[in-house]
């Protein structure tokens, strides 16, 4: 008996430090990169991933950017802050670690966004119809960094018989996020209404378009027509189909799996055409991992062509070994669609992509923390969409109810 009074306070006592851990605070500073100064007034609450992402406590930054969120429990928590309609998220630190959170100022149009490659992929011709997948790689290298942002934050214009399938978007670090292309004045005209973040670890923004056009007659002629300053508008043809170029476009051999060619320094406005005929389709990934191998050894005598307006054009750094990876990979997998945040995740043709394009020493370690980084992301994404009115109630709350699973499943290996 002489022992009850002992464990009633070791009891007691672990109550109270449980209470104390549960009520515990989470302090930050949300940052301004555009200004360089801390971000005043942005509103900063804390989620409950468990709760179907209920606001469970709110603050508003001070003039030195800080703020104090308590969290009312022991569940998952985020950490969200807005700044100019812009949503961020950061998994609540343990702790006592500090919250700090970047932001960036928002801008219609920015100076210094620009297309670094467009590249064409021919998929496939079938059944009277030629299949393209289009993917577009942006940088947004403003300074300071400021994040283009309105409901037509990226134009771009495909060919006026374009029937679009799909089309997605990704952040400089995060998941392809599937998107609803908005109709922007001609036909084949469209705008994706999706942020171009500043660039993040020399990573910009990706947009893609999947597209089937008429091919009954077994040619067509294409009139690449950037919106923006491109460096390179690529073009991949399978071999067995022929390609003729109109203006701009030169051969520069990258794989001898299929054709690609290449028009460099196109500009709005600047006339650029080339046409296809035949039948025929991409490689598949397996088909292609030998002609793959032959094209590196063979990259040195490639490399050697002449500048600008020789007779071959340069090669910029092999730009096309990053993006075989997702265009051949995924040729019969291509964008399997569905609403739920499960079947949302990188299509084979996007996980490739991310895979290839960030240099080994970029990618991050497997484990919560790179699934967190990601989540987060596609978290902004899914709020940005509803901001922007392109997802249904619905299936908004479809999608985060399942990136609720995962990210407290993440939350709590972390």
């Amino acid at each position: 008996m002489k022992s009850t009074p002992f464990i009633f306070r070791t009891v007691a006592l672990s109550l109270l430090v449980a209470g104390a851990l549960a009520q515990a605070q989470i302090t930050g500073t949300v940052t301004d990169k555009t200004t360089g100064k801390p971000a005043a007034g942005d509103r900063v609450v804390l989620v409950d991933v468990r709760a179907s992402m209920k606001e469970v406590a709110q603050a508003t930054t001070d003039a030195r950017g800080r703020y104090s969120l308590t969290k009312p429990g022991s569940s998952s928590y985020l950490v969200r802050a807005t700044h100019q309609g812009a949503t961020y998220f950061i998994a609540a630190p343990e702790a006592n670690a500090p919250g700090n959170i970047t932001v960036y100022d928002v801008a219609a149009k920015v100076s210094g966004v620009v297309i670094d490659e467009d590249v064409l992929a021919l998929v496939e011709t079938s059944q009277g119809q030629l299949r393209v997948i289009e993917r577009y790689s942006v940088h947004n290298s403003s300074a300071p960094p400021v994040t283009q942002w309105s409901p037509r934050g990226f134009s771009i214009v495909l060919p006026p018989e374009a029937v679009v399938a799909s089309a997605e978007a990704q952040r400089p670090s995060g998941l392809p996020t599937t998107l609803k292309l908005d109709p922007d004045g001609p036909q084949g005209h469209y705008s994706f209404n999706f942020p171009i973040q500043p660039d993040r670890d020399g990573k910009g923004t990706l947009f893609q378009v999947e597209y089937e056009l008429p091919y009954s007659g077994g040619k067509f002629t294409f009139h690449p027509q950037p919106s923006i300053p491109a460096k390179a508008v690529w073009v991949m043809v399978p071999k067995s189909m022929n390609f003729t170029s109109g203006t701009g476009f030169q051969s520069a051999p990258q794989d001898p799996g299929f054709q690609t060619f290449v028009a460099q320094n196109a500009l709005p406005g600047k006339a650029l055409e080339f046409t296809v005929s035949g039948d025929g389709s991409l490689p598949r990934g397996d088909d292609s991992a030998q002609g793959g191998q032959q094209s590196d050894s063979n990259q040195g005598a490639a490399s050697s062509g002449s500048q600008p307006g020789g007779d071959t054009p340069s090669r910029p750094s092999d730009p096309l070994s990053k993006y075989k990876g997702w265009i051949l990979g995924a040729l019969g997998l291509l964008l399997a669609g569905s609403a739920a945040f499960l079947l949302r995740k990188p299509t084979a043709l996007g996980a490739a992509f991310e895979a290839s394009a960030a240099p080994p020493q970029a990618r991050p370690a497997t484990g919560s923390d790179a699934l967190l980084n990601t989540l987060k992301d596609e978290l902004f994404a899914l709020e940005s969409e509803r901001i922007a009115g392109t997802i249904s109630p619905a299936e908004y709350a479809q999608q985060k109810a399942a990136l609720e699973i995962v990210l407290e499943r993440a939350l709590k290996k972390r």
